[in-house]
């Protein structure tokens, strides 16, 4: 572990490590105590109270290693991890508790069901006391089947939470975290969970923090992120020691849930789970709070504005009743059958499976999703990922494998290429030494790679081959350690080469180390190096980006290892670091420097300053060429996404050659030649806005279908001299973009500038510490699963399985979620609000009969409803999904004038009417025209027409009868004609082929089943005065279910043939916009276009 200078144990801290049981803690004070591991005597009242008992912190570090009874180098033994895991438990923070009853109330009261118990009360009232003397038991029976329909309702919400809970908690367990302790004298990886009080931990860059810890080491740079913990953004330092009483405050504590966003360090573990601040906090801050996701939200407003009109035309209905139908036409209708008639408006007003589909669609995609391994952390992304617009990906580990390996490599007069795979095959001169000063070129660039270095490898297994064994550290460091450790041992024997691993150790002694970070792009150690006869120097060894550390570059070792002016080699390495860079390889320098004659201060805030000012005079070892091949497939995933109208672009901290070679690689970039700042327009400083970009473009902020694709590549530097005009220019002129040499607040930079413009919805990919800022201020961020603990907590999608060709999946199956809520409005609504309503409207305005009684209207509701609207929560993505645009989350709606047409004039106007027509037919049969059953009111009683009252009301029981059975048939047709917006129902049958969906044929064969139900059940008869109907109105829906898909066939077939008609449009809007848009149809585009591929 790199580490600055930190106390030592004392003979003091020396302790038996087979004791199970640490040592009580000392008092200091006057600071309370606060004993590790426990909760405190008294609980206290805020989190003020428990920071002040924590003393661990002001204690000095022998002391802590003696407290808990471990020590640096052995750590816990297996007796004492047992016996504490017993006494503590796992180091899991319990989730707050969960309030089961409000959670009860919401599945029994929420979505529609509140106006479902509207209903039921005012239809229980209606058989009593406003029934009486002579209660009708048909309202007590559909009471009871209202009551019904909410407890199924609920149970459904309950059904739908559970399996969402467990799907999320499923796939969260898939990325446990792990830690690094010391363990019985030996380095192991543990999850975090079997973490226990008194665990030597150590954590690198990018770790979270797994308990509260004291720490006893850490690198200069040590820097936490504690946003999670405090709010606050900027990094907190890190240290040994002591600066402040409020264990908040002080540097030398590392709390649970933050994060290690520079450098390095070891702490001792003093409380685990519930024991810790954070795990306090979340216990004091009770249930997490519900947010509703976009879709939610808008379904929630549509619910308002529905459940409203319903409550309007409830309360018109009754007023009406009261002031105008109970005085003009007394005895039309009673109390009881006003109240049962006007609940109508409410129960066909109401889309009851539209929030159950809402419910239902976001636990389906998460399933899908979690089959791909990709963890949603929160419902919303699955929508927004449908809305993506722009992708900006980093390089290393998301497009590339993250796999590297030495290549390359370049002395002064000498070039090598190494195998990939088989270091057998690499020579090396038999000439070897393992001195800085006397050894071969290549000798000492192989062991200043060894020393300088942040990887390590794991275990004590020097006698493995170098190719099997483990390494930790960041993909950089991990291959040129293997390269130097495999160089080693190939010029010695195996044997040798264990002794020569000793010997380094004794020789070179590292004695302060500044980490690689993204800004500085170097690392630098300085060992002092001995031998068996005394101290013979001490060592800048320092390792970089060549672009950045050549200016400080002045000699270079030629073959006799001599130093010799760098100027003459200068043009040669850097056009080495170009070629090579073009090539798609990240390429190192190798440098180092005596420190003999300066003096170096013992404070290490001035030794780093001290050091920065001697990077200078460097000499160079060698150059390292790094191969770190694209993912497998990768071109052609990156191609789909663009073909889907996000624009992809690469924001990486590598060297512009080699971030434009892997983006050509991988089809970021197809242009040839690109763009460069250079060529961006420009009025002095201010960048001018090209005259081409339109209105509509600069809303947009992306550039014109018509115009050619351009490429640009810019690096960190030039982002800084951008003015606000200059990234409105970028990005409406360019499409594909590489954003080079960027430290993590340009990488944030450019996520907000993007941001910030039109209606962009941007999403972020990448796996580093460097990441982390740009993941949390997109609208999406994405982490690899085997990225960083500070990306992963900033993403909020996690692709566990690495594998970059989900995004598409994932955008698709976003994309889908909003299309298959569309279909179910498109679906509910036409029969719903309007062919339910017109029999209630009819009844109170137009003094009929009710076409279609209360009970078959709930009925018809809640079983035809919400299974088929179920069904189509099932559907596959149509086959252009993925080659639409993406959706404006700020102007496309679920629902607009468009859909509103298509419901009301389309379906809808085919709908009712033929409903209605099929009452009015089986009317006339019976010998009452039109006439005889409009504007009736209270006419209708014995003697009218001739017929008798029981006569009369047989045949309104068999028209009710004849209308719902209608509906149904209807439904079959608009369910079938819905499922595509632009396939032909030929082209994708529910039946079979890749666009089956067996829950439609199911869903016809419930409702079809509960129709008959309905009809011929003897109880439900004599309840609610059903019966059969005769044989032809069976036969005619079908016509009717039939002339319905023929209508949108055609629609279907116009909008195929003219691409620029929008799918979503009616028959009377397709042809406003034929009428605008083209004069006429050629009988080759008529035939070319009749039948789509599917591809």
């Amino acid at each position: 572990m790199a580490h600055q200078r930190t106390a030592t144990t004392s003979e003091s801290g020396e302790y038996d490590q087979r004791s199970l049981l640490y040592t009580p803690p000392i008092k200091y004070p006057p600071s309370p105590t606060y004993e590790p591991g426990k909760k405190p005597s008294k609980a206290p009242n805020d989190l003020s109270d428990l920071v002040r008992q924590i003393d661990i912190h002001t204690v000095a570090v022998d002391v802590v290693y003696q407290r808990f009874s471990t020590s640096p180098t052995i750590g816990l033994e297996s007796s004492a991890v047992g016996h504490l895991t017993k006494s503590f438990g796992k180091n899991v923070i319990s989730a707050p508790t969960t309030q089961y009853w409000k959670k009860a109330l919401n599945y029994v009261f929420g979505g529609f069901n509140f106006l479902m118990w509207i209903a039921f009360i005012a239809t229980l009232l209606s058989y009593k006391p406003f029934g009486e003397p002579d209660p009708a038991i048909f309202n007590l029976g559909v009471a009871i089947l209202l009551l019904l329909v909410i407890a199924i309702s609920a149970t459904f919400y309950a059904v739908v939470d559970f399996h969402a809970s467990r799907i999320m908690k499923t796939v969260n367990n898939l990325i446990a975290e792990e830690a690094t302790v010391i363990r019985n004298g030996e380095r192991q990886t543990i999850s975090a969970t079997d973490i226990v009080v008194g665990d030597v931990v150590e954590l690198t860059i990018g770790n979270r923090i797994p308990a509260d810890m004291r720490i006893v080491e850490a690198s200069l740079d040590l820097r936490f992120d504690r946003s999670l913990l405090t709010g606050e953004s900027d990094l907190i330092p890190g240290s040994i020691t002591f600066t402040s009483r409020n264990a908040m405050e002080t540097r030398n504590l590392a709390l649970t849930s933050t994060y290690v966003a520079q450098g390095s360090c070891t702490g001792i573990v003093f409380a685990t789970g519930d024991r810790t601040i954070m795990g306090h906090i979340v216990a004091m801050s009770g249930e997490t709070q519900f947010k509703l996701t976009t879709v939610q939200r808008e379904v929630w407003f549509f619910t308002k504005i529905i459940s409203g009109v319903a409550l309007l035309f409830f309360c018109i209905a009754m007023i009406l009743w009261a002031v105008w139908l109970k005085k003009r036409f007394p005895g039309f209708e009673t109390a009881s059958g006003a109240i049962a008639t006007s609940i109508g408006c409410i129960t066909a007003f109401v889309p009851q499976g539209l929030p159950l589909c809402v419910a239902l669609s976001l636990t389906i995609i998460s399933r899908r999703m979690a089959a791909r391994r990709v963890l949603v952390k929160n419902l919303a992304s699955i929508e927004t990922l449908g809305c993506m617009s722009i992708l900006c990906s980093d390089k290393t580990g998301t497009l590339t494998e993250g796999n590297m390996s030495v290549r390359k490599i370049a002395l002064s007069n000498t070039e090598y290429l190494l195998d990939a795979d088989d270091a057998s095959k690499r020579s090396f001169p038999t000439q070897w030494s393992l001195s800085l000063k006397t050894s071969p070129p290549l000798s000492q660039l192989a062991l200043v790679s060894r020393l300088c270095n942040g990887a390590k490898f794991e275990g004590q297994a020097e006698r493995v081959p170098v190719s099997q064994r483990t390494i930790k550290g960041d993909p950089t460091d991990t291959a040129i350690l293997r390269f130097g450790e495999e160089s080693l041992q190939k010029s010695l024997s195996m044997d040798e080469g264990t002794e020569m691993v000793r010997t380094l150790s004794r020789t070179y002694k590292k004695t302060f180390e500044i980490p690689f970070n993204s800004r500085n792009k170097w690392m630098m150690s300085i060992v002092q190096e001995s031998t068996p006869s005394g101290f013979t120097g001490t060592w800048m060894l320092i390792k970089g980006a060549p672009d950045i550390l050549f200016p400080s570059v002045s000699f270079i070792l030629n073959s006799k290892s001599a130093a010799v002016p760098f100027n003459a080699y200068r043009p040669r390495f850097s056009r080495l670091q170009h070629q090579w860079g073009s090539e798609g390889q990240r390429v190192i320098a190798v440098c180092k420097r005596p420190l003999n004659n300066v003096k170096l201060p013992e404070d290490e805030n001035e030794l780093a300053e001290v050091l920065f000012n001697e990077v200078r005079d460097l000499t160079l070892v060698g150059l390292l060429g790094i191969h770190d091949p694209p993912r497998e497939n990768m071109k052609e995933t990156v191609k789909i996404i663009r073909n889907a109208g996000v624009r992809v672009f690469m924001v990486t901290g590598d060297f512009s050659l080699t971030a434009v070679a892997i983006a050509k690689q991988v089809g970021i970039i197809t242009q040839n030649p690109y763009d460069t700042a250079v060529d961006l327009p420009r009025s002095g400083r201010i960048g001018v806005m090209p005259e081409a970009i339109t209105r509509r473009t600069a809303s947009d902020m992306k550039p014109s279908e018509d115009d050619p694709i351009r490429a640009l590549v810019l690096t960190g530097d030039d982002l800084e001299e951008l003015e606000a005009t200059d990234w409105d220019n970028i990005l409406t002129k360019y499409t594909e973009i590489v954003f080079a040499r960027t430290n993590p607040d340009q990488k944030k930079l450019i996520v907000d500038e993007t941001k910030k413009r039109g209606d962009n919805i941007v999403a972020v990919t990448g796996d580093g510490v460097n990441d982390a800022p740009a993941l949390k201020a997109s609208d999406i961020g994405i982490a690899m699963g085997s990225g960083s603990d500070v990306a992963k907590e900033a993403a909020s999608i996690i692709l566990l399985n690495d594998d970059f060709s989900s995004i598409p999946v994932a955008i698709e199956l976003g994309r889908l979620v909003f299309d298959n809520l569309k279909k179910v409005i498109l679906f509910l609504m036409p029969a719903g609000t309007y062919a339910e309503f017109i029999p209630v409207f009819a009844n109170v305005f137009l003094g009929m009969q009710l076409a279609l009684s209360s009970y078959l209207q709930v009925c018809f509701s809640i079983t035809n409803d919400v299974i088929m609207s179920i069904s189509l929560m099932y559907e596959q993505p149509e086959f252009n999904l993925m080659h639409r645009r993406p959706r404006n989350a700020r102007t496309e709606r679920l629902t607009d004038w468009r859909f509103f047409i298509q419901i009301y004039l389309f379906i809808g106007l085919m709908m009712w009417p033929c409903a209605m027509g099929m009452w009015f037919l089986y009317m006339s049969e019976q010998g009452l025209r039109f006439r005889d059953v409009i504007l009736v009111y209270n006419k209708w009683e014995d003697g009218y027409r001739g017929f008798t009252i029981d006569q009369l009301n047989h045949f309104v029981a068999v028209g009710q009868c004849i209308y719902y059975i209608t509906l149904v048939f209807l439904q079959y047709g608009g369910l079938l004609s819905i499922r595509n917006r632009r396939v032909s129902t030929l082209n994708s049958n529910p039946f079979w082929g890749p666009r089956r969906n067996f829950m439609v044929p199911i869903g016809m064969a419930g409702t079809a089943l509960i129709g008959v139900a309905n009809l011929y059940g003897l109880g439900l008869q004599r309840l609610f005065g059903t019966t059969h109907i005769p044989g032809k109105f069976w036969c005619i829906p079908f016509a009717f279910a039939g002339a319905i898909l023929i209508m949108d066939e055609t629609r279907k077939l116009i909008v195929r043939v003219y691409p620029k008609v929008s799918a979503d449009s009616n028959t009377v809007a397709i042809f406003l916009q034929l009428k605008l848009n083209s004069p006429s149809l050629s009988s080759r585009r008529w035939l070319g276009n009749v039948i789509p591929n599917e591809g």
